[in-house]
């Protein structure tokens, strides 16, 4: 099923909320929909890999990694990875590197940009905790909404 944001947030304005952020879209998938499993890391993708190593059907990873546009938190390994085991999405706050090669997979990423860096792996970060971004509650276990014009959450599965 085809996600639109802009319609969705017209049927349903009290149920969603924006994460307002000028998101960059990488990958075929150009939308997608999943429960939310957070993960908040410092430039170091070791628990991102972690976590799509895992079976990911119906679920959306969303990165915390503070911003930061120093190290890329996500590259075409971690990318295959998520397409392999059917992640819906990942949204990563911070850079993701490998872009050209991510474009011709079918996963879907949003990210803040590339870096051609990679990160540091010390096996840090926290999953399952509140993140806030742009001052908007990301909780684990709810439910994110995303396509070219955006990314909407909810505490209820719409459809």
């Amino acid at each position: 099923m085809e996600i639109i944001t802009a319609d969705l947030y017209d049927a349903y304005p009290k149920r969603l909320i924006f994460v307002n952020e000028s998101w960059l879209h990488f990958g075929k998938k150009d939308n997608f929909k999943g429960k939310i499993v957070t993960l908040k890391v410092h430039e170091d993708n070791s628990r991102v890999r972690k976590q799509l190593e895992r079976p990911g059907e119906g679920k959306v990873l969303f990165v915390d990694g503070g911003g930061s546009m120093r190290c890329a938190l996500v590259g075409d390994k971690l990318a295959k990875l998520a397409q392999d085991n059917g992640w819906e999405g990942i949204i990563v706050y911070g850079a993701i590197r490998d872009s050209k090669a991510i474009n011709r997979m079918n996963v879907g990423i949003k990210a803040l940009g590339t870096s051609p860096i990679k990160s540091i792996k010390r096996d840090v970060g926290y999953l399952g905790e509140t993140l806030v971004i742009n001052g908007v509650r990301v909780h684990h276990g709810k439910y994110l909404y995303a396509d070219a014009d955006g990314v909407l959450v909810s505490n209820l599965n719409l459809f």
